[in-house]
């Protein structure tokens, strides 16, 4: 392999993971888990609650947390193995080549600070930029998201604002840095059926104006069929199904796809 962190970048994928095996306290909770990500592909990854879906993404972030930790395989991003990588090589990365989404935005920010002041020391942490030109960037990226009160949302604290908004203001944070890849971890769970129509829109006008590639991890069925290319199904830890979606939706092999597709609330693909 040469360089420590380095393997041989191919034409196709973006993102992957090979025979991945994550492990807390030396129990496994993903077994050998592949897939791959193209440039501006959606995959979604969709299982029920501890599948597994959060932890691929916490692995490629660095984030599994106290005991946790990847046993075996690879997680690649570009030309650079994620999983041999130190926190602090990884530190760059994230944000500016990577970003994420999680699923309860406000729980992930900081609640005595401004919306302004947590986006402007994010941007200032990878890259030479202005509050002055924080708060233009911010503020442009908002409106695009279809917040048209940008100026006001940016002098807000967490608390004074609604889960959609947020949201919103979680998914303009990890685009910013314009990341080639987003993983967005239950990105419209915790909203109502309105709203979460909304975020799916934004996601998919995202990839089609930035060309980002996006992980998306649900347990929404609907979801993946509204917006995602492929779709890899996990079931305690492990694959059930891979392929892209209409193969997947319209011929499921497993008991358990079926089971997953019964529960499809109806979001209109265009």
């Amino acid at each position: 392999m040469g360089e420590k962190g380095q393997t041989k970048e191919t034409d196709e994928a973006l993102f992957c993971c090979d025979r991945l095996t994550v492990a807390y306290h030396g129990k496994p909770v993903v077994s050998e888990i592949s897939f791959s990500v193209k440039r501006g592909e959606i995959l979604g990854i969709v299982g029920e609650s501890g599948s597994g879906k959060s932890t691929i993404l916490k692995a490629a972030m660095g984030i599994l947390g106290p005991g946790g930790a990847v046993a075996q395989g690879e997680i690649r991003l570009g030309g650079r193995v994620l999983s041999d990588l130190e926190e602090r090589d990884l530190r760059p990365i994230r944000g500016a080549q990577m970003g994420m989404i999680f699923q309860d935005t406000k729980a992930s920010l900081c609640p005595v600070r401004t919306i302004e002041s947590q986006i402007y020391d994010m941007l200032a942490a990878h890259r030479s930029v202005t509050k002055r030109q924080a708060r233009k960037q911010a503020a442009e990226m908002l409106m695009r998201l279809g917040l048209s009160d940008a100026g006001r949302i940016l002098k807000c604290y967490p608390f004074q604002l609604s889960g959609g908004m947020n949201q919103r203001v979680g998914i303009a944070m990890a685009m910013l840095l314009n990341p080639a890849l987003l993983l967005a971890d239950e990105p419209t769970s915790a909203l109502d059926a309105a709203v979460q129509k909304q975020t799916v829109e934004e996601l998919r006008k995202l990839r089609k104006q930035y060309g980002t590639a996006i992980v998306l991890v649900t347990h929404n069925m609907g979801v993946i069929s509204a917006m995602a290319d492929r779709v890899l199904i996990l079931q305690d830890g492990r694959i059930v199904e891979y392929g892209a979606v209409p193969q997947v939706m319209n011929h499921p092999q497993s008991a358990y796809t079926r089971q997953l597709l019964d529960a499809v609330p109806k979001l209109r693909r265009d």
